[in-house]
Order: C-alpha cells, then sequence, then structure tokens
C-alpha cells in the first residue's frame, strides 16, 4: 500500500463514500455494511466520509453503529462536514456540529469540511462566521483537518482559498469526462488546488455510476484493454494526479468492495494504453449529450419536491433511454419511478427548489419537461 504523501494517519490513498451505502426496505442494510467496512479496515485502508443529509439522515447513525461502534476510533478515519440547509446563524453551528458527533458516535472527527461551497452558499458561510467557527473547533480538538468541499467555477475556488489560506484540503468532483467538461471545470479546479498547494479529496470519481455502465462502443475501448473493470479505470485515472490525497468511492455492496479493494489497495497509475482508451471513451461521451446527474439525490433529500419527483432516476432512465436504447425504461418508468405518492415528470410546479440545490447546476425544470416528452407522450 503506498504512502499516503500528505496526511500520515491516512492509509494508502483510496476513502469509502458513505452516501450510497447498501439498503434494505429503504434503511442502510447493516449486515452487508458492517461486513463491508470490516473489509475496508482489514485491508488496511481507514478513511470514511459522510454528511448529515446522506440518505436523509443515515449515513451517520450507520457509522455509529457499524463502524465507530464496532472498531476502535484508531482504526479508522471519520470526516463529517458542514452543511447549509442545517444552520441559519453563527449560533447554530456548534450545536448542529455536536449533534453530528452524537449522531457518529465520536468525539472528534479527523477531518471536517464546509459543504459543497459555490458562489452563492459560500456567503451565508461568510455571513455565519463558519470558517472561523470550524478553525475554533480545530483549535479546541474536535476537528483535526479542516477543509472544505466544492462545487462551482475555479475562479470561485481561487477565491475562497484566497480569503481562507487556512483551509488544509479541498474535495472536488474529479473524473475523466468532467476534466475538460466547460460546466464542471475538473482540470481547472484542481489547477487551483495546485496553485494553492491543498491536498485534493475526489468525489464522483466514477460519476454517479455513469463511468461503470457505460455506452457498449465505449465500454468495448476499455474490455479491449483485458485489464480492470470500468470502475477501476474511472478510479486510477483520479487518483494518478500528483495533488490528490484520496479518492472516494460510494459503494453499495460487497462486490463493489471487493472490486474496488483489489487495484486501489496496491495502487498502480494508468499508463499510456490505458489513457489514450479513457480518451477515446469521453469522445464517445461528448457525443451523446447525456444529463450529467450523479445522482447525489441533494434535489430531492434537502429540497424536498413538493410533488415527490424521483429526479434523479428519472434523468437516469433519460440517459439509459438515450444511451443504451433501452426497452424496459419506459415500463421502469411507469411502474416503478411514478405512482405511491411520487410525481410524474409532467407534475413539476417549477418552483425551484431542486435546483438551488444541485450541486451541478442543473436546469432541472427543464430537463423534467424531456423526461415528459420521452416517457408521457
Amino acid at each position: 500500500m503506498i504512502q499516503n504523501p500528505f496526511f500520515p494517519e491516512i492509509h494508502g490513498n483510496f476513502g469509502f463514500g458513505c452516501m450510497r451505502l447498501p439498503m434494505k426496505d429503504g434503511q442502510v442494510d447493516y449486515d452487508q455494511f458492517c461486513q463491508m467496512a470490516d473489509a475496508f479496515i482489514a485491508s488496511g485502508l481507514n478513511y470514511f466520509d459522510t454528511a448529515h443529509g446522506y440518505i436523509g439522515g443515515q449515513s451517520e447513525t450507520a457509522i455509529r453503529d457499524c463502524v465507530a461502534g464496532r472498531h476502535d476510533r484508531g482504526e479508522f478515519l471519520l470526516t463529517n462536514k458542514l452543511t447549509a440547509p442545517y444552520f441559519n446563524s453563527q449560533e447554530d453551528i456548534r450545536p448542529f456540529f455536536e449533534s453530528q458527533l452524537k449522531l457518529c458516535g465520536v468525539e472528534y472527527f479527523d477531518f471536517y469540511l464546509m459543504h459543497a461551497q459555490d458562489k452563492n452558499n459560500y456567503q451565508k458561510f461568510k455571513r455565519c462566521r463558519a470558517y472561523e467557527t470550524a478553525w475554533e473547533l480545530k483549535q479546541e480538538g474536535k476537528i483535526r483537518h479542516f477543509g472544505l468541499s466544492f462545487h462551482d467555477k475555479a475562479e470561485v475556488l481561487d477565491m475562497i482559498l484566497t480569503e481562507h489560506p487556512e483551509v488544509e484540503i479541498v474535495q472536488i468532483q474529479f473524473n475523466y469526462v468532467d476534466y475538460e467538461d466547460a460546466s464542471v471545470e475538473s482540470r481547472k479546479v484542481y489547477e487551483v488546488c495546485e496553485k494553492h498547494g491543498k491536498p485534493v479529496i475526489v468525489m464522483e470519481p466514477v460519476k454517479g455510476g455513469n463511468l461503470v455502465n457505460l455506452p457498449e462502443e465505449a465500454d468495448k475501448i476499455l474490455r479491449d484493454l483485458k485489464g480492470g473493470s470500468n470502475a477501476s479505470y474511472a478510479l486510477r485515472f483520479a487518483a494518478s494526479f500528483p495533488q490528490m490525497a484520496m479518492v472516494l468511492s460510494g459503494m453499495s455492496n460487497m462486490e463493489q468492495m471487493e472490486d474496488n479493494l483489489s487495484f486501489m489497495r496496491d495502487f498502480e497509475p494508468l499508463n499510456p494504453a490505458e489513457m489514450e482508451a479513457v480518451g477515446k471513451v469521453c469522445a464517445i461521451f461528448r457525443g451523446l449529450d447525456m444529463i450529467p446527474c450523479t445522482a447525489c439525490r441533494y434535489c430531492i433529500e434537502e429540497s424536498q419536491c413538493p410533488k415527490g419527483i424521483r429526479i434523479p432516476d428519472m434523468f437516469s432512465a433519460l440517459n439509459a433511454h438515450e444511451a443504451f436504447h433501452n426497452w424496459n425504461t419506459a415500463y421502469y418508468y411507469d411502474n416503478v419511478l411514478i405512482g405511491n405518492g411520487h410525481g410524474k415528470a409532467s407534475d413539476c410546479i417549477r418552483c425551484g427548489k431542486c435546483e438551488k440545490v444541485c450541486p451541478q447546476h442543473l436546469p432541472i425544470r427543464e430537463l423534467l419537461k424531456n423526461v415528459a416528452k420521452a416517457f408521457e407522450s
């Protein structure tokens, strides 16, 4: 296992993202999550990542019951985040932070991030002196390292890091499809981190699963390499850059865990032939015009869509319909995605709550019109 060049307490460069845990009947599947957490720690790795809004609050309590309650504190590192909907003043931050410690069953966080920073919510964090409060918590020993997660243009990150040089680490969306994407600016954002000398944590290295379930032509390109899984090329691409301290993977079953461990436990950067193949896959994606939704589910878990529309699942169905020509996507839409309290895409009342919390800044209201056209006409 490689030595982490930025934080010696981190084992390796691969972390367990706890936003997409195994589920059973709407609840985290504790038996499977315990098995996965045990395998992760037994492999020598130790970094877990969560946030209060993940899985409707279940992520934190699952970590308490399946990780913190079953392993010595020295066996794992835990990252949590301060998220905008859960505070409205500086006075709200400490009580919320203390509630997170309790929910996770720990006395301190190894890393604590200002969550989903962009041009707009950064102003709220400034107004509430969130950065200053987090720094105070670090001085008190309740936070070991202080950072931020980011979803915006490179110039915005440059501004934040200039105003807050005390930030120790930055979490960014980074994958081979978004690397040169004008809306995400993964490369430019990464270069800002390099400019400021900040280690990087990668989120969405497989773009919410989109780089695992590839269109047939793209899938064949990677299969012809006769190497690892589609996920392996995506994660190894992200980890191949020198400023990367950590690549997170949101694993939701033991099969994914075992696959990820097989190539990240003893990590090797992509070789030139693999880089060339990834470039060809990118070219195919650029021609598909797919909705770049990562299924973070903020649009339905934090905004609470008044019509109960399953926005990420609908976008996934439309992408599958367009990219793979799946005959069963219409059946899935009619029989799984709508009904039982869940609205159709055409039920959208255009309130805009979803768009305010979307890290990808997607025009969700307009995209739902495309979903309705594809599946309701």
